[in-house]
């Protein structure tokens, strides 16, 4: 799924800047300098969403920027991720699945030497347009 969602960064008086998602319960980090709190933001968001995902949790609706009030030395940016790109680079773990065809066709296939696995998991990217 992808998401959108604003992010309060307060500079710290270290020159560091914090990052806090208020639409997002327990999602904030941090970072030395903005570049290194935009990239913390986007993985912070995006593995709190996922883990919500895998929790069967409610994603919040993301608040309009325009609505989400800042104190001095505080901005709002939108940040955005992708947990199905998350979950493909980190949650490589097979699984192993049981399924019935006719025998006909197993037999048929097994001639051809085709990978079961690998056409399984095409057929499914293509079936859930997630190429």
């Amino acid at each position: 799924m992808k998401y959108a969602y604003p992010a309060i960064f307060t500079m710290e008086e270290d020159g560091g800047y914090s990052v806090l998602f208020p639409d997002v319960p327990h999602c904030y980090t941090d970072g030395e300098t903005l570049a290194e709190a935009i990239e913390n933001a986007n993985d912070v968001l995006c593995l709190r969403l996922y883990d919500m995902e895998e929790a069967g949790e409610q994603i919040p609706a993301p608040s309009d920027i325009s609505s989400v009030k800042t104190e001095k030395g505080s901005f709002v940016s939108v940040v955005a991720c992708d947990t199905l790109e998350y979950r493909k680079f980190y949650d490589k773990k097979a699984v192993k699945k049981t399924l019935t065809i006719p025998n006909w066709l197993n037999v048929t296939a097994e001639r051809a030497n085709v990978n079961f696995s690998a056409v399984l998991q095409e057929a499914l990217i293509e079936k859930l347009h997630l190429s």
